[in-house]
């Protein structure tokens, strides 16, 4: 009959307020199997009627209570005995329904306490039938309004269900305990040995488990000491582990790093041990946080040297290797930047070159390592003049490659060691600091991270991240309305806008040819590896599968070039694609189709003196705005051959007595004129003229010689906390724009 009751409040729960009283005096019963059927009921009613839950809560909670004490107390019962314990079933319905109850609900709560206290001190442990009882009074302290002590209790009996030999009592055990860190975090981190070595289970499943409660357990006090366990097992864990450990120990690295160096330290293990299992996101974030740090960058390129001496076969350690020794490699012959607890090492330029050819030798076909150390050595020819000649030839080894990356590479570099000295060492400079902020919002928008339910941290959002001016997007309305641009020839352009972000960093850093940016209807291209832009790699587009090359430097006549490499015999020679150009040629120009393909060289007849930026003064500098308390001056640059094209270069100064925070500038064009907006020099504005933030940023006027330059633009910034905003119309810019 109860059976029948209950499914009947399960099918019509409108019905459960006719059976709420009948249920609450059953549990007077003795018979444990009407209590049992009587504790079902009372379950479904809850989950049926809020009604139903508040009057069980006020009549039944005295009966559960004296249920529980009855039978945990009670002398052997063979009917009801199993495994020494008293009527198992019994105890576990009758903590269901107590939890339900005394969820959220203090007065029920604190009634439960004392038997709970009692059913999970006296309960053994040593059987099943006992074990499943613990499991489920933790559940039920954990799930109401407990007191810490016996929550304290709760976490301890989990700690012994990790020392337990059964695997399926373990992983529940660290389930419940990944829960229990939200509630408790202090009473868990108390068993972090144990949980350690479950790290360390030959079950994967407990492994994995246990892995990510370490990560949940990770906060700023006891970040080395765990990182130190993981790397040290990391050594010996099996190769379907390390993948995972890996990716840990990578992100407990990269969230609770308190300096640099031991950061560095932590990362350059983990590429020691397991570079094979490290994904490009990070060993590329691992290249940022160097270019950044300067007074490291010579401990880093000889800890990689020293570390590819005996882990070469590590992948991502040969890649960070071979580009810290193209860009540090004085640093690493002369000793230069020495830690004090760091010992000095002999590294002469040959050992240097035996360094990055090594890196070529080991990785045949992975073109993204070749073209790495292609890009090393070529940087070594200038860093080291005398290896020139040995860099040549290594280089000329890949002129006859079959992928076509690696053949215009080795040409190409093969044209600037031979034929272009006089500008080779300014055009072979140290790639320019890779802004952190920049990598890390890009990286953002191409990696989703997925986080646990059970994690108590929040997902950060794109408006949680701060990043310098220009490239953060504020929450106001939009900006075409704020400027008020006209509907049928302005669109609005803000710093934050991804369709407009260069495809290629590099060229947007050397300030190198021409990007076709999209319109703002036309799909985005920021999904491309800031990094792999900046390093020239792995961007080239595809067809058919196969590799196409990136012609920006390619001989005039592209019809004669193949779009994938080809199995041609014999070879043909090898076209330099910096043969010699005039002075007075024009780079835009073409020659005609019946003209025989000749060898071009992009950068022949310009002296040391010269900007490879291939830029030239073209307009004098104006005031584009200017108020009582801001002032703001437009510099011009003009790109030779390209009148429609302009760089412009923006001041801000501000003229008040107090300094200028969070300072964004914006601007909007006419839908004729694309307008790229670059990252700008700081966010922090200081008074009274003292200094200045400084902003690039160019436009493609594409009716150019018909309609002028416009364009309107908006600051905002904070003085003392409080919001400011001004904007205003440049109408005097120079013609020619």
């Amino acid at each position: 009959m109860l059976i029948q009751r209950k499914r009947i409040v399960r099918k019509v729960p409108d019905l459960a307020e006719n059976f709420m009283g009948l249920a609450a005096s059953l549990l007077k019963e003795k018979h444990h199997g009407v209590l049992i059927s009587a504790v079902q009921l009372c379950t479904e009613l809850c989950k049926a009627s809020k009604d139903a839950l508040e009057y069980l809560r006020k009549n039944c909670i005295e009966g559960l209570v004296r249920i529980l004490r009855d039978v945990s107390s009670s002398s052997y019962a063979p009917e009801y005995d199993v495994a020494g314990i008293s009527d198992p079933f019994l105890h576990i319905r009758v903590l269901k329904l107590m939890r339900m109850l005394g969820q959220g609900d203090a007065d029920c709560s604190e009634y439960m306490n004392d038997i709970l206290a009692q059913v999970a001190t006296k309960t053994e442990s040593n059987k099943n039938a006992g074990n499943a009882i613990l499991y489920e009074c933790v559940e039920t302290i954990m799930g109401i309004e407990a007191t810490s002590g016996l929550r304290v209790l709760a976490i301890n009996i989990l700690g012994r269900f990790l020392s337990n030999r059964d695997n399926n009592i373990r992983y529940v055990a660290l389930n419940i305990l990944m829960r229990a860190i939200a509630v408790d975090t202090q009473a868990v981190q108390r068993h972090r040995v144990t949980i350690l070595e479950c790290v360390k289970d030959a079950d994967a499943s407990i492994r994995k488990r246990a892995l990510e409660l370490v990560f949940l357990l990770v906060n700023d006090t006891n970040v080395k000491p765990l990182t130190k366990e993981l790397v040290d097992y990391l050594d010996v864990a099996d190769p379907d582990f390390k993948e995972d450990l890996t990716a840990k120990i990578c992100s407990i690295a990269e969230k609770f790093s308190q300096d640099k160096l031991w950061y560095l330290d932590q990362m350059f293990k983990v590429l020691s041990l397991a570079g094979k299992h490290v994904k490009d996101d990070v060993w590329h974030a691992l290249i940022v946080v160097i270019s950044n740090a300067s007074e490291l960058q010579g401990y880093s390129v000889r800890s990689l040297y020293t570390a590819l001496q005996t882990y070469s076969e590590q992948g991502s350690l040969v890649r960070v290797a071979v580009w810290c020794i193209g860009e540090y490699g004085e640093m690493l012959v002369n000793n230069v930047g020495m830690l004090e607890a760091e010992g000095s090492i002999t590294v002469t330029e040959s050992d240097a070159l035996d360094a990055v050819e090594l890196g070529l030798s080991l990785y045949p076909a992975d073109v993204t390592t070749r073209a790495m150390c292609l890009v090393a050595l070529l940087k070594l020819s200038s860093r080291f003049p005398s290896m020139s000649e040995r860099v040549k030839r290594i280089v000329s080894q890949n002129k006859e490659n079959m992928v076509l990356e690696l053949q215009q590479r080795s040409i190409e570099f093969g044209s600037i060691i031979q034929r272009h000295q006089s500008i080779r060492s300014s055009l072979l400079e140290r790639m320019p600091v890779l802004d952190e902020a920049t990598y890390l919002m890009k990286r953002a928008s191409t990696t989703q991270a997925s986080i646990p339910a059970y994690k108590p941290a929040s997902a950060v959002t794109p408006g949680d991240l701060k990043f310098p001016n220009g490239l953060a997007k504020p929450a106001v309305t939009p900006l075409a309305d704020l400027l008020d641009l006209s509907s049928d020839d302005a669109t609005a352009t803000t710093t934050a806008s991804t369709t407009t972000a260069p495809s290629d960093f590099l060229q947007d850093l050397l300030g190198i040819g021409g990007t076709n940016l999209p319109t703002a209807g036309a799909p985005s291209s920021a999904s491309t590896d800031i990094l792999m832009d900046l390093l020239s790699i792995g961007s080239s587009p595809s067809q058919n599968g196969q590799l196409v090359p990136d012609l920006s430097l390619a001989q005039a006549e592209k019809k004669h070039v193949s779009a994938a490499p080809q199995l041609v015999s014999p070879v043909p020679e090898p076209v330099d694609l910096l043969g010699s150009l005039s002075s007075s040629t024009s780079v835009s120009g073409t020659k005609s189709a019946t003209a025989v393909p000749q060898a071009v060289d992009l950068l022949d007849g310009l002296s040391s003196s010269t900007s490879v930026s291939g830029l030239e003064d073209a307009c004098p500098s104006i005031t584009a705005f200017q108020s009582a308390t801001l002032k703001i001056t437009f510099d011009f640059r003009k790109q030779l051959g390209k009148p429609q094209e302009s760089t412009i270069h923006a001041t801000f100064t501000n003229m008040s007595s107090s300094t200028y925070t969070e300072f964004i500038f914006q601007a909007a064009v006419p839908k004729f004129i694309q307008l790229r907006l670059d990252p700008a020099s700081g966010n922090i504005v200081p008074a009274n003229g003292k200094g200045s933030v400084t902003q690039g940023f160019s436009v493609t006027n594409n009716q150019h010689g018909q309609k002028p330059l416009a364009m309107r633009i908006r600051m905002s910034y904070k003085v003392n906390g409080e919001d400011r905003l001004e904007q205003g119309q440049v109408s005097n810019f120079p013609p020619g724009l």
